[in-house]
């Protein structure tokens, strides 16, 4: 049993042509269509996802690069500014070193002040009155 429809198709000229379809050869030109192409379009399907896969790859890697740089660059910092606050406490550490140097020499000369203040008491008690 054939099975055909009507069609009304439109010419330029404003004239209908009555074209008659038969379902099953348009099925089957559809069926070969989609063989004929089916097996490219899922390679080219396959292919493209493996390349999307590939820059998704390397886009993660590129950006854990970078997030290592920056990681990289904090570090530098935090690093900079431990130098920094080293120098500062050198710093103290030779000025609290001088006063040390300073209060030393200042405590060497009381001690030899003293000790002729007392050597000089020792005499003049020692030495007889001549009165």
């Amino acid at each position: 049993v054939d099975r055909r429809e009507p069609q009304a198709e439109s010419h330029a000229g404003g004239v209908e042509d009555l074209v008659v379809v038969n379902e099953e050869a348009v099925e089957k030109l559809t069926e070969g269509l989609i063989s004929h192409y089916l097996p490219q379009l899922q390679t080219s399907k396959r292919a493209l996802q493996e390349l999307t896969y590939q820059n998704q790859v390397i886009l993660l890697e590129t950006l854990e690069q970078e997030i290592t740089k920056f990681r990289e660059c904090n570090t530098i910092i935090d690093l900079n500014s431990l130098f920094t606050e080293a120098k500062v406490y050198h710093n103290k550490l030779v000025n609290i070193r001088k006063e040390m140097i300073t209060l030393h020499d200042k405590t060497s000369k009381l001690k030899q002040h003293s000790q002729s203040i007392l050597h000089t008491t020792n005499q003049c008690s020692s030495t007889p009155s001549l009165s």
